[in-house]
């Protein structure tokens, strides 16, 4: 006899939306592959009467989420509010707390609480699901816990953010500058229409990042400050003076084990277009793993979209129905370690810096003579004159120096009256 289990849905944003559709529409193929049948008895969002793509059930719509768990019985809460506290974290809680299994996108509040939502799911023996709160349709959390499980998995880096991605794509393809190629983004979907900061600070990247880390390395989740840049100062001319060199603008978020402790990053960088990361583009993501005995794997697919999130929450909510009840980040909460973290001071990188300046002799040597004082070696420079507004554009290639070299010799900049801008650094990887 097939076994009915009760859903519900907070969150009917274009995941929740495209989510509830899917559930409705694939029952008979969930219940074939995992032999249970599944019911949507609630549903939630602040507003019932809201113009929706899909049609929605406004019988078992509710406006304030905590009602369900009182008027319902729940076993699975699928979260996709996307509020890194609040209402996510309130009713997570809730529902962990009761033993109902809970699956979120919501990679904010896994960044941010996921350590202790997770002991509560352990805890009351409830699955805590969250693969697609990384990479959007790409299974690279359960490809971790489950098909790397037994190696020693050293550093994970990647693509991870299918908005910055496309941008950064679109803008060499089109030739058209970040705020065209942004409203661009933001009409085809793969951008928030109201603020897309998180996404282009790096925070969206960086969250990411925090819960590969945990999970490859069996860590707590780090709670240090580390370098976290996003492309909003990205020029087209960057990527066209980029491209003259063979290489392209990528932000790759980063995290590795450097003498035993912890480095997490996100950042802009200039990677060879010779590479495979040089050739992700669009709205594509692509995360890749160095560990022993499997040494390099990798994974690619698209990041930005409802389409792809609801294909990993799908895939969650299979393994909860064929009864699979797991660790949230792979091993139990309290043989998930702490870990010392790298200095980012001592991260290094050869650099691309971009300089506006007046058209003016000594300016050059100006800018040379500081790079030197605090060792940073020039490997090669570029000069655009534009005569016609008496400036020009100078861009030095360095040879590897410290973050710490860098900032101090960058802050001296801002005082003089020949640089007009502060200069735009951009890391080369590798």
């Amino acid at each position: 006899m097939n076994i009915e289990k009760n859903i519900a849905i907070v969150g009917l944003g274009q995941v929740g939306l495209y989510l509830y559709n899917e559930l409705n529409s694939k029952k008979k193929e969930i219940e074939i592959k995992t032999g249970k049948k599944i019911k949507i008895v609630a549903i939630s969002a602040k507003n019932k009467n809201k113009k929706r793509r899909f049609k929605i059930d406004k019988k078992i719509f509710f406006t304030n989420p905590i009602k369900i768990f009182k008027q319902k019985k729940i076993d699975i809460l699928f979260e996709c509010i996307g509020q890194s506290d609040g209402m996510s974290k309130k009713i997570v809680e809730y529902a962990l707390k009761n033993k109902i299994n809970v699956i979120t996108p919501n990679k904010a509040l896994i960044a941010k609480h996921g350590d202790a939502l997770s002991k509560i799911a352990e805890k009351n023996n409830v699955n805590l699901e969250f693969e697609a709160s990384v990479a959007g349709g790409i299974p690279i959390l359960r490809t971790i816990k489950e098909g790397l499980a037994t190696n020693k998995i050293s550093k994970v880096y990647g693509i991870l953010n299918g908005t910055t991605n496309y941008i950064l794509s679109e803008m060499e393809n089109s030739n058209e500058t970040f705020d065209l190629v942004l409203k661009k983004a933001q009409k085809l979907g793969y951008a928030e229409p109201g603020n897309p900061k998180l996404d282009l600070n790096g925070f969206d990247a960086f969250a990411k990042i925090r819960i590969l880390s945990a999970l490859s390395f069996n860590t707590k989740i780090s709670k240090s400050n580390c370098i976290m840049e996003g492309i909003q100062n990205i020029k087209l001319e960057d990527i066209k003076t980029a491209s003259k060199l063979g290489l392209r603008v990528k932000l790759l978020g980063i995290s590795e084990i450097i003498n035993g402790r912890l480095f997490e990053t996100v950042h802009p960088c200039l990677v060879s277009k010779n590479t495979y990361i040089g050739n992700v583009n669009g709205v594509m993501n692509a995360v890749i793993t160095e560990g022993k005995p499997v040494g390099e794997s990798l994974l690619q697919g698209e990041g930005a979209g409802p389409g792809p999130t609801s294909s990993s929450l799908l895939s969650d909510l299979l393994s909860i129905l064929r009864g699979n009840i797991k660790y949230p980040f792979g091993i139990s909460y309290k043989k998930r370690k702490s870990i010392k973290t790298f200095n980012n001071d001592n991260y290094a990188n050869s650099l691309y810096l971009r300089f506006e300046v007046k058209d003016k002799q000594g300016v050059l040597s100006l800018i040379t003579n500081r790079l030197s004082k605090f060792r940073i070696s020039v490997k090669r420079i570029i000069q655009t004159p534009d005569k016609k507004n008496n400036k020009a554009t100078i861009v030095i290639i360095t040879h590897k120096t410290t973050e710490i070299n860098i900032r101090k010799c960058l802050s001296l900049f801002k005082k003089n009256k020949n640089i007009l801008k502060h200069p735009t650094l951009i890391r080369l990887y590798n």
